[in-house]
């Protein structure tokens, strides 16, 4: 199952100060990327977990779903997380990601936006499992929505990126030490978007 188009062809390195940001457009083609959100959207155990916010519980506004090796943990925002095991299809996805990017990965947070209501808010993946400066793949499938990003210093230093159906952001070095990210609501009626974030654990560092 061959999916990925070759990403030497439109690679995008975003400007920004501390970090570096790579968007690579058109990394799944139309059909391959419908037939694989498809697929998620019946083979993944979706979760709407209850996050722990300022000392009050809500239900994430999205589905969930952590996959990754055996004692994999990942915690946050007052979650514990235990991988599900791979399936076939999160597999070869990863394993074409990998071969890609040359870099290797342990685990995979889904998430399941089935409308414009469903979001994300402001957060760093700056989790003490990740590791110092991770790497973090960013596929994303379906409807395209525009991911903020702003300075943890300096809410007014901003910027978002549109994240077009089959497209692949790549978040690495010290960006997640100095800036946040977030996907808001959407007043405008919107279809479904699910997006695959590629992250290696690092067992024992949130101890």
């Amino acid at each position: 199952m061959l999916l990925f188009n070759d990403i030497s062809h439109d690679p995008r390195h975003i400007p920004v100060k501390d970090g570096k940001l790579i968007y690579l457009p058109g990394f799944i083609d139309g059909t391959a990327s419908e037939n694989l959100l498809d697929n998620l959207r019946k083979e993944i155990i979706w979760k709407q977990e209850t996050l722990k916010i300022f000392g009050r519980q809500h239900l994430t506004p999205r589905l969930t779903a952590w996959y990754g090796d055996p004692g994999m943990t990942y915690s946050y925002s007052g979650l514990k997380l235990q991988p599900a095991e791979w399936t076939h299809t999160l597999q070869e996805v990863k394993k074409q990601i990998e071969q890609k990017l040359n870099f290797t990965f342990n685990s995979v947070l889904l998430n399941w936006y089935r409308n414009g209501n469903d979001s994300m808010g402001w957060h760093a993946d700056d989790e003490k499992e990740l590791g110092k400066n991770p790497v973090i793949a960013s596929l994303s499938l379906g409807k395209a929505r525009f991911l903020h990003f702003r300075r943890k210093d300096n809410h007014k230093d901003s910027f978002k990126i549109l994240l077009e159906n089959g497209s692949l952001l790549i978040m690495s070095e010290t960006l997640q030490h100095y800036w946040q990210h977030a996907l808001p609501k959407s007043s405008k009626p919107m279809g479904e978007r699910m997006n695959l974030t590629f992250r290696s654990i690092f067992p024992g560092k949130n101890t």
